[in-house]
């Protein structure tokens, strides 16, 4: 087999990570090297996001820089994968010539024949994801040694009137819990100190199996074997989150104490015009339910803001509950409009800048109350993942209620002669300030 050196540029969420670290990891197997240069580069591969606008254009930005390489590096082959052929099919082809080969979310497994040029029928290979089986553990390359991402689930079968997902992904399919506790003993076998559970409605696990398991079985299952590595789950759904998973997290001391719950909104009618089945008070109740069972509980979630028909009053009413919950971590994302979405024809568009003014009051406010919660932190002792050493003595890391790319960091400082860090270890800090997000501390 030639060995050629290729590069994956991957976009968008930790979910589209794993099937890069797929592709690559099949890749790998077939006796191809990778690179991190797509300059030395004889295959570039370009796993794209189309979730939102932003999203897109990105994608196509990228696409269009690592084109160059055609022309001005060895690149010979340009693939591109993911959601951005599966939302926009064909015409993506006509678009942009400067791509070889386009694979939807459902041809992940056939990225060999598409960097060797052995796919026919076309440059556009786009099976049906919902007839994709969602197959046996494959070998992935891994972007880091200490932490992962393991999806447990693909597709999702809910119906949110701005959500594009179960179009592109097809109905919720989730994995054998078999094969997901294969995949972690042998990420944690290989060092992995946190393991990431992620999917489209992580909470919704195991429920449309043949035999059906609770969301909270397989979490019991996880912290039986995972010793002292950290498992958090990541994407779960306000509606599918129950009791006896708030209970199973309470119970294991290395099922982090984190619940990542996006909920979009308070307001009962923007709510409803958003295809979500809860309202404000339902919300509430729930996140009592966690912090009173649950020691030391983290919330985050999301929230859109501009959302059709949003009036001064909903968003005051957002703002409210913000207010009373007091998120530990919270993202806001400005409604993305596009005209292959249900909520493109809802009345009431809200123009970008009121959005915007929205998005950046929301944010203001966000990060007072995050300092506010930080600060309770100071003079505490934490469990803290090192991640990197950006100059001597000093590192950077997160602490067990800091999820990976989307919260805060700890830095951590050592001392000549004191105790050291490394990367990859879950070192003991004492944290001695705070910032809005982020927290400082030194090594014990």
């Amino acid at each position: 087999m030639l060995n050629v050196h290729l590069y994956i540029e991957s976009l968008g969420c930790a979910r589209n990570q794993v099937d890069s670290e797929n592709m690559a990891g099949q890749l790998r197997q077939a006796g191809w090297s990778m690179t991190r240069d797509p300059a030395e580069a004889s295959v570039i591969v370009v796993n794209t996001c189309s979730f939102v606008e932003s999203a897109i254009n990105e994608s196509i930005d990228t696409i269009l820089e690592l084109a160059r390489f055609k022309k001005e590096g060895g690149c010979n082959r340009l693939v591109v994968a993911g959601c951005l052929p599966e939302r926009f099919r064909e015409a993506i082809a006509d678009a942009l010539p400067e791509v070889d080969q386009f694979l939807g979310t459902g041809a992940f497994t056939r990225i060999k024949d598409a960097v060797t040029g052995n796919l026919a029928g076309g440059t556009c290979l786009l099976p049906d994801p919902d007839r994709i089986p969602i197959g046996e553990t494959v070998a992935r390359e891994r972007v880091q040694s200490h932490t992962a991402y393991l999806k447990i689930a693909e597709g999702c079968s809910r119906h949110c009137t701005y959500c594009i997902i179960p179009r592109l992904r097809g109905r919720q399919k989730s994995r054998p819990m078999n094969h997901i506790l294969d995949e972690a003993r042998e990420l944690i076998a290989a060092g992995v100190k946190e393991l990431n559970l992620v999917s489209q409605d992580t909470t919704c696990y195991g429920h449309d199996l043949p035999e059906p398991v609770g969301f909270d079985t397989l979490l019991a299952r996880m912290a039986e074997l995972a010793g002292d590595t950290w498992i958090r789950f990541l994407y779960g759904h306000p509606e599918s989150i129950t009791d006896d998973v708030i209970e199973t997290v309470a119970a294991h001391r290395n099922l982090c104490p984190y619940f990542d719950l996006p909920v979009q909104h308070a307001a009962t009618k923007v709510l409803k015009k958003m295809g979500r089945k809860y309202v404000k008070q339902q919300l509430l109740d729930l996140f009592h339910r966690i912090r009173s069972r649950v020691h030391g509980a983290a919330i985050r979630t999301t929230l859109i803001v501009g959302f059709p028909g949003e009036t001064d009053a909903d968003f005051q009413e957002l703002m409210e509950f913000v207010e009373q919950v007091r998120f530990d971590h919270l993202g806001v994302f400005i409604y993305s409009d596009a005209e292959d979405l249900p909520s493109h024809r809802l009345p009431g568009h809200v123009s970008k800048k009121v959005a915007r003014f929205r998005h950046d009051a929301l944010m203001a406010r966000q990060m007072e109350i995050s300092a506010g919660n930080l600060a309770s932190k100071i003079g505490k002792t934490l469990p803290v993942l090192i991640e990197a050493s950006p100059e001597p003595h000093l590192y950077e890391g997160r602490f067990i209620l800091q999820a990976p790319e989307v919260d805060g960091i700890t830095f951590v400082r050592t001392l000549p002669g004191g105790p050291t860090a490394t990367i990859g270890q879950i070192a003991t800090v004492k944290i001695t300030q705070t910032l809005e997000y982020d927290l400082i501390g030194k090594v014990l």
